[in-house]
């Protein structure tokens, strides 16, 4: 590819023009802006939709999108839809599934669902007298914003309290209006930093006319939600008699296996390089849920890890208990998630991933993306307590190879059937292919 010059105007760029430009930095363009038209929807007003998702949109992604069955969660059977390219994530999910569907399934439920935003601000006047005022502020804050709540606060949520927060141990003169939302079943981005541009607003033309302040000692730095949500939280969890846990895995003792496992989650709770990948199993589940919901994923993992490191050390967000003679593994997780408003209503898919669990509000849509979560790091702890990951993780992998050295059907068939009780590596695959393809070559 070649590119060596600055592009002007490239957003002013019909999305023909924009193809026919990027095209033309590769050795083969025709070729290029076939692929990249070959992933068009079929549907003209379909495409234009997904156009519209996003700035210079050229082509459509595609990421796989599966179902989780046999998700038994609070007594309800759910089909949980998941995107997600790592082959092995809902095929795990699936098996920890119908696993704990056989001992009362998932129990989950939502602690509390508080979102935080903040006006962040430089003050060099008399903060006392700041102070004495906000009681009159924050009112005027809730009057004046009323036109942007009513409908909010119709469905029960809005704004929950607004305080005057003092910064200034940390940062010289910084100070912050720290407001927090209950956005009901959206995820409610738009509607906080409404709210907090207002409040912006408000309090810029409170202290310019006002006879106790100087207009100079006040300058807005910036008004913006927090993703850190650690006040919107769910608790899931599976348990069952230690005794049971000989059904895990059939090559080792219950005793042997809850042991291990306990010290895996605790070797995560101490080491932050195995809580990272620990964590990271977690969100293979929930963004995956997320994705095909139509709910930010950044944001939701974002939050999680700042959570996982909320007591100073970075650590797992899952915990074992052992007592009474019962094995339970629970997570807490915050989950900001939304099921009204944005890609939940405009992406065809993610309106139909909502409709087939039932169209949940917001706290029961967090409750299942939490224990996909949980069932996703059980099953890789499982794993790797037992046979170890790679074993399944190469089998599922499987395909994704023999795609790479472009297999036809018969020779994906043979490699399939090999491959149950033989190692898969790129080496392995790349050997038997090899074989395969001079045993079909007609002797000379």
């Amino acid at each position: 590819m070649k590119n060596n010059h600055i592009v002007e105007g490239f957003s002013k760029l019909t999305k023909n023009e924009k193809l026919r430009l990027l095209s033309g930095s590769f050795r083969n363009p025709a070729q290029i802006e076939f692929m990249l038209r070959s992933f068009w929807h079929v549907d003209p007003d379909r495409q234009k939709l997904f156009d519209e998702f996003s700035e210079n949109t050229i082509s459509n992604f595609y990421f796989p999108f599966g179902i989780a069955p046999n998700f038994v969660i609070n007594g309800k059977m759910y089909m949980v839809p998941m995107v997600i390219e790592e082959s092995s994530v809902i095929a795990a999910a699936s098996s920890s599934a119908k696993f704990w569907s056989e001992k009362g399934g998932f129990h989950s439920e939502v602690l509390s669902t508080v979102k935080i935003g903040q006006v962040h601000f430089i003050w060099k006047g008399d903060f006392e007298q700041l102070r004495t005022s906000f009681p009159e502020i924050k009112k005027l804050l809730l009057e004046r914003t009323h036109p942007l709540t009513a409908n909010m606060v119709k469905r029960g949520g809005g704004i929950l309290d607004i305080e005057l927060v003092d910064h200034t141990k940390e940062l010289e003169n910084y100070y912050q209006l720290k407001a927090t939302f209950d956005t009901r079943d959206s995820m409610g981005a738009n509607f906080i930093n409404s709210c907090l541009e207002e409040f912006a607003d408000i309090l810029r033309e409170y202290i310019a006319e006002s006879y106790l302040f100087e207009e100079q000692d006040l300058q807005i730095i910036m008004s913006i939600l927090s993703n850190y949500t650690p006040d919107c939280l769910v608790h899931s969890y599976v348990e069952c008699d230690i005794s049971e846990c000989k059904d895990f895995d059939e090559a080792i003792a219950a005793d042997d296996f809850v042991y291990k496992f306990e010290k895996a989650v605790q070797i995560a709770q101490v080491d932050i390089h195995r809580a990272t990948t620990h964590n990271k199993g977690i969100f293979n589940g929930i963004d995956a849920v997320a994705l095909a919901t139509g709910n930010d994923f950044r944001a939701i993992e974002a939050c999680g890890h700042a959570y996982a490191s909320r007591d100073g050390q970075y650590k797992s967000l899952s915990e074992i208990s052992l007592k009474d003679g019962k094995f339970r593994y629970s997570l807490t997780v915050p989950l900001s998630m939304g099921t009204v408003g944005g890609l939940t209503s405009l992406h065809p898919l993610a309106r139909l991933s909502l409709e087939l669990l039932g169209n949940p509000e917001a706290p029961e849509l967090m409750k299942i993306a939490s224990c996909v979560g949980l069932a996703n790091n059980f099953g890789a702890l499982k794993s790797l307590t037992t046979k170890g990951i790679q074993k399944g993780h190469m089998k599922m992998h499987l395909l994704n190879i023999l795609n790479v050295f472009d297999s036809d059907e018969e020779e994906k068939k043979k490699a399939i059937h090999y491959f149950k009780h033989e190692k898969v590596s790129y080496s392995s695959v790349s050997k038997l292919l090899t074989e395969l393809r001079l045993q079909g070559k007609p002797q000379l």
